[in-house]
């Protein structure tokens, strides 16, 4: 279609044609034989895409907030003591999140926005107290500050936490090998590098915090989110039984099949050093063009998404031209900074053309907007790094 527009923002991405074509499907039965193959299909998928082959998938319709919600619900117990490595917006969510189940939370926060606490600073804090739990956001997709989560996952390991990462706008896109660098649950939401549209909360819990929810005390206290009601459906299914506890999402678990079908012909390794070959060359066209970025260094930012700052003399009013030159991207998401900057989504099905679309859109609205640089600058930095690699 001529005058359809690229979606480059942190998600909902573009989805491919076999994923959208699932979507439109007739819709069976949630007991139909030929459904539940799928669904148990998809749940084997998800192990094989987080890299976790003894972990416990759930599948549940919702978003990404929800799949932190069951989280916190089945792993935590008043008075549980819980660490939250802050990079931003959505790390105060999961920190309000843990608290709303009766957790005592204790947040380190990065130094400055754009910034992650160091390493140091958390092995400092987990020798100060017993933490049952670690929440860790991969990718905060307020600032585009991606954190060390392996370093951070050894270092919740060493210290006998639960390790959790929020992986709602990395899984798929970074690299994240849950069960080798022992990161006992990670989490993530459909509409992102996943490539589904929204309604989907996914979450692999492995063997720790599979047991931490099994020695539970007292009763989970939201019904819906409790594994003791999802675990025999996610069980069922895997063993092609159907089992009902609420009616699941049946287009968007057929089109979850085939999107993770893909990411798994295409290969993990592969996905990984793509996102990284993508990412770089678009940085290097926001540094071509002489915006600054909202991450504080280049080992701070993310793989899946981008956030640079306005530069002098041009706001929030150089989307609509970048729009109108056929590519929509996001506004500002940190309130202390929202106005200042601007998110750029570049994962999932994104290709060296959607990279190119977007650049060109991106000089093309800042020209309107009056910014002086020069023509291409942009465009020819992401073309020497895609040549290169």
């Amino acid at each position: 279609m001529k005058d359809r527009k690229l979606l480059m923002i942190p998600g909902p991405i573009e989805f491919t044609p076999e994923v959208l074509r699932a979507m439109g499907m007739a819709t069976t039965s949630h007991m139909a034989p030929n459904f539940i193959e799928v669904f148990g299909q998809a749940l084997e998928r998800l192990r094989q895409v987080f890299l976790c082959p003894s972990g416990q998938p759930f599948v549940i319709a919702g978003s990404g907030t929800l799949a932190m919600d069951i989280t916190a619900a089945n792993l935590v117990e008043r008075g549980d003591k819980a660490l939250v490595v802050n990079t931003g917006y959505f790390s105060d969510r999961f920190a309000a999140i843990l608290e709303r189940y009766g957790a005592t939370v204790t947040q380190v926060r990065a130094p400055a926005i754009g910034d992650a606490p160091a390493l140091e600073e958390i092995e400092a804090t987990l020798k100060t107290d017993s933490y049952k739990l670690m929440a860790v956001t991969h990718v905060d997709t307020s600032t585009a500050v991606g954190v060390d989560v392996k370093g951070l996952a050894a270092l919740g390991r060493q210290y006998g936490a639960l390790v959790v990462v929020d992986g709602v706008c990395a899984v798929a896109g970074e690299e994240m090998r849950q069960e080798e660098w022992g990161i006992d649950l990670a989490l993530t939401a459909s509409q992102k590098a996943i490539g589904v549209p929204p309604g989907l909360a996914l979450v692999v819990a492995g063997p720790r915090a599979m047991d931490a929810f099994r020695q539970r005390k007292t009763a989970v206290s939201n019904y819906y989110a409790d594994w003791t009601q999802w675990l025999p459906i996610m069980e069922g299914c895997e063993s092609r039984q159907p089992r009902y506890f609420g009616t699941p999402p049946v287009n968007l678990i057929w089109a979850l099949n085939v999107s993770l079908g893909q990411i798994l012909d295409e290969g993990m390794e592969a996905r990984f050093a793509r996102h990284r070959r993508l990412s770089e060359a678009f940085k290097a066209a926001v540094t071509a063009l002489g915006l600054r970025q909202v991450p504080v260094s280049p080992d701070k930012t993310a793989t899946t998404m981008t956030a640079p700052y306005y530069p002098a003399g041009v706001d929030s009013k150089v989307l609509k031209h970048i729009e109108e030159a056929g590519v929509i991207l996001a506004g500002g998401l940190h309130p202390a900074i929202k106005d200042r900057y601007f998110r750029i989504g570049h994962m999932g099905a994104v290709s060296a053309s959607d990279i190119l679309a977007t650049v060109g859109a991106i000089e093309t609205g800042l020209a309107r907007a009056g910014y002086g640089f020069e023509a291409g600058v942009g465009l020819a930095a992401a073309q020497e790094v895609l040549r290169s690699a």
